[in-house]
């Protein structure tokens, strides 16, 4: 488990930070953009779980959890045995919720704004969080190592995120539909 006596080191008052493996690097390096977005996504979780019921905040819960093992995955670069690591269960459980979510839903008839009921919303700006750190960990994989289950969870999840907005919008009864050229 982690113990931390001390929240403040100074050794980033340079402007880089350290990996897991004890390397340090600018914390302007990809790796650490992809590691910051994911923590602003599990941050967004957690201001939609303040208004989620027990079904939708057990879910979230996990997403959590796995949000932090995202993080220690992608905080210890290459290959490392013993490395905690996403692991492709944890997206096939991600793809089986969005199933079971997406199963009471009607089809789309057009684009959802980002809306509906408090929850919802949160869960809208979560999951384009989300979205930043699938494109911030792209970036990285370009250049270096990250794990494809990694990858696949990180896209996973704005799916997940996006159908658990419309299931809580009413059965997506609730969803703000987009009307293309409303205003003009």
């Amino acid at each position: 488990m982690v113990k931390l006596d001390k929240i403040y080191t100074r050794g980033g008052d340079g402007g880089q930070s350290g990996l897991s493996d004890g390397s340090r690097r600018s914390k302007a390096d990809l790796r650490f953009a992809a590691i910051g977005a994911v923590d602003e996504t599990n941050s967004a979780i957690g201001v939609a779980r303040l208004t989620a019921g027990p079904f939708e905040d057990g879910m979230l819960t996990r997403i959590q959890n796995d949000l932090f093992d995202l993080g220690a995955d992608l905080s210890l670069p290459g290959e490392k045995d013993g490395a905690l690591r996403i692991v492709t269960a944890q997206a096939v459980r991600l793809e089986q919720e969005i199933d079971a979510l997406n199963a009471s839903l009607a089809p789309l008839a057009s684009f959802v704004l980002p809306g509906g009921a408090p929850l919802a919303a949160y869960l809208h700006l979560a999951r384009a969080t989300a979205r930043r750190a699938e494109r911030d960990m792209v970036a990285l994989a370009a250049n270096e190592m990250v794990s494809p289950d990694a990858l696949r969870y990180i896209n996973r999840l704005s799916d997940h995120l996006f159908v658990m907005a419309r299931a809580v919008n009413d059965g997506g009864g609730g969803d703000v539909l987009w009307i293309p050229g409303k205003n003009r």
